[in-house]
């Protein structure tokens, strides 16, 4: 039997499928990319026989391919909590949706497994700023406080090395540090087993956010907060966790962290308040290349033209749903 895996390059697509990988440990072909690149499915052949699984990439941006893998015989396990469009009704797929806020596919993955690799559920939520949730299932299986810190640290910098519109970005391609990861069955084996990579994610991270830091909001209301980052690899790996830390700093306002990303267009970030998690994925729509859910969205390429207008839509949702 063929087996296909196809996971987004983030922490909560990674360590989605390190649980599934340690339930049921296969050789399979990886498929996956930087965090925004998500139409991964365009890249899958497979037919009668063949075993797709699907992890934490958007069902509607990936609607076509999975009518056209499903229609070649292959069985396909998705699991996602992105909006997913209409869920097709096809004997060969297996759909575990769920949008919301509170929950990402590391934790839909837990709860499939009964919970058998819950501190890879507990790094991936803290990856996708899930807090509140990491630290509640991280209770529930008895991880101590330095555990717990631990986790949140790694998820946070494997999250942060998915970032950038290229690989030749990232400190590692998503699929090599998989491959890393994937020999340790608790995440504090592979924080202590392989010092040489968890020290390279660290150390970049700390820079980068560092840089980061120095800079000040281009545009700020009392609801929202815009953040103009350079065309530089720092700025494009630290666009997604700087928004995290930023909304996480100021849990009552929107955060929208660009980066300039050449051509004359703008990579965003979008993070809903921690207060009133909704409305990141109904802006980031409106724009052609965005999308994601409610508490977390973004948009791929920004052409220079919208960003007044982005701007104005931004600040004008939270300053309505402040007032409301």
């Amino acid at each position: 039997m063929r087996y296909v895996d196809v996971f987004n390059g983030d922490a909560d697509g990674i360590c989605a499928l390190m649980q599934l990988q340690l339930a049921e440990p296969r050789d399979s072909e990886l498929v996956t990319g930087v965090k925004r690149d998500i139409d991964l499915l365009r890249r899958v052949d497979a037919g009668i026989g063949d075993r797709v699984t699907v992890l934490d990439v958007a069902m509607e941006k990936n609607r076509t391919d999975l009518d056209r893998l499903l229609a070649a015989g292959a069985s396909v396990f998705y699991v996602d909590h992105h909006i997913p469009g209409d869920i097709p009704a096809h004997p060969g797929l297996h759909a575990i949706i769920n949008t919301a806020p509170e929950v990402c596919t590391s934790l839909l993955v837990n709860g499939h497994l009964g919970g058998a690799w819950a501190a890879w559920a507990v790094v991936g939520a803290f990856g996708d700023n899930l807090a509140a949730s990491a630290r509640a299932l991280a209770a529930q299986i008895g991880m101590g406080a330095e555990a717990i810190d631990a986790a949140e640290r790694l998820g946070t910098y494997v999250n942060y090395n998915g970032y950038g519109p290229a690989v030749e970005d990232l400190h590692f391609a998503p699929e090599e540090l998989f491959r890393r990861l994937r020999p340790f069955a608790n995440p504090l084996d592979f924080i202590g087993g392989d010092r040489e990579s968890f020290g390279r994610l660290e150390d970049g991270y700390r820079s980068d956010m560092a840089a980061a830091a120095a800079l000040a909001p281009m545009h700020r209301t009392e609801a929202a907060a815009v953040f103009l980052l350079p065309d530089e690899p720092w700025a494009r790996r630290v666009s997604g966790v700087y928004s995290n830390d930023l909304v996480n700093l100021h849990p009552q306002r929107a955060h929208a962290v660009l980066t300039e990303i050449g051509g004359g267009e703008l990579l965003v970030s979008v993070r809903a308040p921690l207060a009133n998690r909704t409305g990141a994925d109904e802006i980031c729509r409106q724009f052609a290349t965005g999308g994601g859910r409610k508490a977390a969205a973004g948009i791929n390429r920004l052409p220079r033209e919208d960003l007044a207008r982005f701007i104005d839509v931004f600040c004008a949702f939270y300053a309505a749903q402040a007032g409301a």
